[in-house]
């Protein structure tokens, strides 16, 4: 008997699709998934040899793959899919998580009084132009500060906050940025160079 099972689940701003299926002639129990039409990754369970007495019968083979892919659902609805993948493509996996923020400047940003950060936004790995981003700079002992700034053509921006650096130690950044629809959210801690 043939089976199989086919679900779609989302989470953030992705749709999975995550087909599971029994490969009779490789005696394995075989979970794929895919995104936008492109495998991400698998998922494969053996269940048996070909030249073992015991036989799996359909059942407990159809069993094995419905706990196989629920396993997959809950992994991927909590955001630890590549955790769970026999050999996860990382480059597509990479290409699945939409937008993101990156810290250009990490190892120095304080200057003249000056909080300097530079950002850059993309989109499955290509720049984001345009793209909106809004910043909350927090610290402890004083009200949020807010501020806005949009990517240039290669999806940089930079932003200048006028704060001493002994306000930096236990001070946050929480950054959103928008493009096309989709927002991407980092929060970014500041610590004193050691």
């Amino acid at each position: 008997m043939i089976f199989g099972f086919n679900t779609d689940v989302k989470h953030g701003d992705t749709i999975y699709h995550v087909q599971s299926e029994a490969r009779e002639g490789e005696l394995l129990l075989q979970t794929q998934v895919f995104v936008r039409g492109r495998c991400v990754g698998k998922k494969a369970t053996s269940y048996g040899s070909k030249t073992s007495e015991v036989q799996v019968g359909d059942a407990q083979k159809e069993q094995l793959l419905r706990e196989q892919h629920r396993l997959v659902l809950d992994a991927i609805r909590e955001g630890k899919l590549e955790n769970i993948l026999d050999h996860p493509e990382p480059e597509a996996l990479a290409a699945v998580k939409e937008l993101d923020v990156q810290w250009l400047n990490a190892e120095s940003i304080h200057a003249d009084r000056n909080l300097t950060m530079q950002l850059r936004v993309t989109e499955s790995g290509a720049p984001a132009p345009s793209a909106r981003l809004t910043f909350r700079f927090a610290r402890p002992g004083a009200a949020p500060f807010y501020t806005q700034a949009v990517a240039d053509s290669g999806g940089a921006a930079e932003i200048k906050i006028e704060v001493a650096e002994a306000d930096l130690p236990d001070a946050s950044l929480l950054v959103q940025a928008s493009f096309e629809g989709r927002t991407a959210t980092r929060k970014f801690v500041l610590r004193k160079a050691e």
